[in-house]
């Protein structure tokens, strides 16, 4: 039996492989001192509604059902779809009726169409129709009314509800009805009422009954949650996100695309499974399920900076934000050259297909006159469907969107060339200049297009932005449809009945100043709406940055090594004064003892008599005292182990580089990384202070991802409380400071319990057989080269499982309290296991893709 320490020639650690950083020399940023942001009003603003996130795999991440879910939702999809088409169609007969009542029911089936599939096409032309809009608005209203309490008479023919404006989807009785099928479980999707059932569990009177069926109703109230999340993430694929809007399919995988730029956000994943419930909609190939390991909104971590500023052409419209959140004040700076583009009225039309008719003839009429011609879209659907258009018009174009983003300083180079016509999504960030030659500017200079107006009036500014740069000459206009989704989803009453008032007949336009405007203000209204997201969601984090920055700081404090030391002493003192208040009354002195023996591994240092008549305080100063000089005394036992080791590979073999030293706390083996030298040096503290480190990193990670877990979890369920006109905000605060207690608690065990039962690991070797009559050689220590590959992943595995088959004996001799070597155990042979027989862990898995790897 002899301790085998390893060179880090070939292999790093094994504890913390997929965490954060693990030494010094991982940190990737600097102190925040100042920070310059280009597209200043892009990246503080629009990219301002999404948190950062940095995300890991998580254990059996590959075990998803969003595949096995599929054609259940698939099912559900279509037949919603189905019905929504006959309800518009009886909606057109009713609506059509010179009958009230008749008209009113008709109302009420188009109002149906819209809550059950609002992207409908059908439903989006019906809804361009002179006075359609308005009675689908004041249908609306009255089922809003009362907090909503006739809405479920409207909705209750439906499979699922959709809430395009907050990207919801809710399923209904009848959907969940379709969604089990021929389930013997009719509650197959339904969660059940947890509260409820654990209140009832309480009248058990057999304790260890009680537990048990508390333990049952949790595990499967655990499979039901995520059954039914994966279930409406699959919905929200199928109804809210279309390929070549929101995404496209690139080389076989899912990307996003960014809604201000069109670029692909390349690395960027939706969280929370839309994901993968997306590429299971796409029948790509679904990756592994993560799991938060950080998680800031970009206005916190900006707010780091002692200094900020940015620099935009079109941050005027959000002044008022940009002081809030971030105190900065924008300094409208005058152009170069005066501006000689000119800006025209927007240009209404009842359908898209009209709009984009006229958007074709008015490039062909620009061509002729010799001008280049730049078209702004907001999708890559309709840019490819325009330049379809124009190729049957034979006219060249270029296309510019996330497909084809990486030659997009190639073609914007090009645009202003006589009769070119480019087609790009939005033009944020295109920093490439288009130059004008001299006969473009005598014809009129670049004309710019736009198919759509944007949520955001800074995206169609900036749009209209790349003509008429340096008092070159240039024009610019839009062009509007009722089925735009801007018009859709945030037009006014008002605009809708004055351009109901105007009567747009077939392939007639509507060009005013008055529509023009109020289509601002439409944008307007949408910009405050997204305003008050952001703002909520700062709050909602301003909570956690207080949590997260007090952790981020003990994190640090052990990755440096700084007052690593203290910060453990002061956890002992926090645990032992926790457990005394808890056991305070002179009956409870056997839990008290039991609780010391757990998780300090001593014996109380005071006799129960003893415990009765002293104070909280010298009862707390007592195990404290106790508690630190058992500490030392692990610490001394491993140092005492590891120096004959260390003396004979610095003294005798002449290493003097890094060294990987096995230590476990009974559990888990962590190779911790260490400068033989400074071992050697400073007597093997060290070695004592890695694992210090150690410890506390894997345990604040993985605490901390819990908690960030459970914190999502609470800023969903709080939502609740507006029933009770409670602010959801105060709730979440209060909560989650709670949350926060319980998380320090538990870290403090986990840290103690682990420095408590810290030694070096032993590993147990076979005596080799020696002549008869030769003198018997003590073991030697050795040094290991590298670690065997089928080893790495077996020490992955113990990370997150526990013991290995036949490791359960080598555990046992490892966790012994004073490190003396154990004599081996004899070891039961278990039946031979083929290699794609299920593997005897429980995991699910195929033995040759579990402990049987590398086998």
């Amino acid at each position: 039996c002899d301790i085998t320490f390893g060179t880090n020639n070939e292999f790093g650690f094994d504890y913390l492989r997929d965490n954060m950083a693990l030494s010094p020399s991982d940190l990737v940023q600097r102190k925040h001192y100042y920070a310059i942001v280009d597209e200043v009003d892009s990246v503080l603003i629009d990219d301002a509604r999404t948190p950062l996130i940095i995300s890991g795999p998580v254990a059996r991440g590959d075990d998803q059902m969003f595949n096995e879910y599929r054609p259940n939702v698939e099912k559900v999809v279509a037949a919603q779809r189905k019905l929504v088409t006959q309800m518009l169609t009886d909606a057109k007969a009713k609506l059509a009726s010179d009958d009230k009542e008749t008209r009113k029911a008709g109302a009420l089936e188009l109002f149906r169409s819209f809550k059950g599939l609002p992207k409908n096409g059908a439903l989006i032309k019906f809804l361009s129709q002179e006075g359609m809009k308005n009675i689908l608005l004041e249908t609306e209203g009255y089922y809003l009314q009362d907090n909503s309490r006739e809405m479920p008479k409207a909705t209750e023919p439906l499979y699922f509800v959709i809430d395009e404006k907050n990207r919801s989807v809710e399923l209904t009785d009848k959907g969940i009805d379709m969604l089990t099928g021929t389930s013997a479980d009719p509650d197959f999707f339904v969660l059940p009422d947890i509260a409820a059932q654990l209140s009832e569990a309480e009248t058990i009177a057999d304790a260890a009954e009680r537990q048990q069926k508390k333990d049952e109703l949790m595990q499967n109230y655990a499979v039901k949650a995520e059954r039914v999340h994966t279930v409406t993430q699959l919905l929200k694929a199928y109804t809210l996100f279309e390929k070549d809007v929101e995404y496209v399919i690139d080389d076989n995988k899912i990307k996003i695309v960014d809604e201000q730029t069109g670029r692909i956000m390349e690395g960027r994943r939706y969280s929370d499974g839309l994901h993968q419930a997306i590429e299971a909609k796409e029948g790509v190939k679904v990756e592994a399920a993560t799991q938060t390991f950080a998680t800031i909104t970009l206005q916190n971590y900006f707010r780091m900076y002692h200094k900020l500023a940015g620099m935009t052409g079109t941050a005027e419209t959000e002044a008022g934000e940009l002081w809030d959140i971030y105190k900065l004040d924008v300094v409208t700076i005058p152009t170069n050259r005066p501006v000689a583009r000119i800006d025209m009225n927007d240009r209404v039309y009842k359908t898209k297909k009209e709009k984009y008719a006229a958007v074709i003839d008015e490039i062909v009429k620009l061509r002729e006159e010799g001008r280049p011609v730049l078209v702004g879209t907001t999708s890559v659907e309709i840019s490819e469907l325009l330049k379809r258009m124009l190729d049957m018009r034979r006219i060249p174009c270029q296309v510019l969107n996330a497909k084809l983003h990486q030659k997009e300083a190639d073609i914007v180079a090009q645009a202003g060339k006589t009769g070119t016509v480019t087609i790009a999504t939005n033009m944020a960030g295109r920093g490439t200049d288009i130059k004008l030659p001299d006969e473009v500017k005598k014809a009129g200079g670049l004309a710019i297009i736009g198919t759509e107006r944007h949520e955001s009036r800074r995206v169609d500014r900036q749009l209209r932005g790349r003509s008429g740069r340096q008092g070159d000459p240039g024009s610019s206009v839009f062009y509007v449809s009722f089925e735009d989704t801007l018009m859709r989803l945030f037009a006014t009453d008002h605009v809708t009945k004055v351009l109901d008032r105007l009567g747009l007949k077939e392939g007639e336009m509507i060009e005013s100043g008055m529509v023009t405007r109020a289509i601002e203000k439409a944008q307007k209204r949408v910009e405050e709406n997204n305003f008050g997201i952001r703002k909520r969601l700062l709050e909602y984090d301003d909570v956690m940055n207080k949590q997260r920055t007090y952790i981020y700081s003990r994190r640090h404090h052990a990755l440096l090594g700084e007052r690593i030391g203290i910060d453990i002493a002061n956890m002992f003192y926090d645990y032992i004064e926790n457990l005394i208040t808890t056991y305070d009354s002179p009956a409870a002195f056997g839990d008290l003892s039991l609780e010391l023996f757990k998780t300090l591994t001593i014996e109380a240092p005071f006799t129960e008599e003893e415990f009765r008549s002293m104070s909280k305080e010298e009862a707390i100063d007592r195990v404290h005292q106790a508690a630190i000089e058992a500490f030392d005394r692990k610490n001394d036992r491993i140092r005492e182990v590891a120096m004959p080791v260390i003396k004979d590979c610095v003294e005798n073999r002449g290493l003097n580089s890094m060294i990987l030293v096995p230590i476990t706390d009974g559990k888990r083996v962590f190779s911790l990384p260490v400068n033989i030298i400074d071992a050697y040096n400073s007597d093997g503290r060290a070695i004592v202070k890695e694992w210090h480190k150690a410890i506390m990193l894997v345990s604040i990670d993985e605490l901390w991802k819990e908690h960030l877990r459970e914190l999502d979890q609470l800023k969903q369920s709080v939502q609740n409380v507006s029933y009770e006109q409670k602010d959801p905000l105060v709730i979440y605060k209060v909560e989650s400071f709670h949350l926060f207690e319980n998380m320090l608690n538990n870290l403090n065990v986990k840290v103690i319990s682990a420095l408590m039962r810290g030694q070096l690991y032993i590993q147990q070797r076979p005596a080799q057989q020696q002549p008869e009559g030769a003198p018997q050689q003590a073991p030697q220590p050795e040094v290991q080269r590298a670690m065997p590959e089928s080893h790495r992943q077996a020490s992955n595995y113990r990370e997150s499982r526990g013991n290995l088959p036949g490791e359960a004996e080598q555990r046992a001799a490892a966790a012994s309290s004073h490190g003396e070597q154990q004599r081996p155990m004899p070891v039961k042979a278990g039946p031979k296991i083929g290699r794609n027989d299920l593997c005897p862990c429980g995991s699910g898995k195929k033995y040759k893709n579990c402990h049987g790897q590398g086998l």
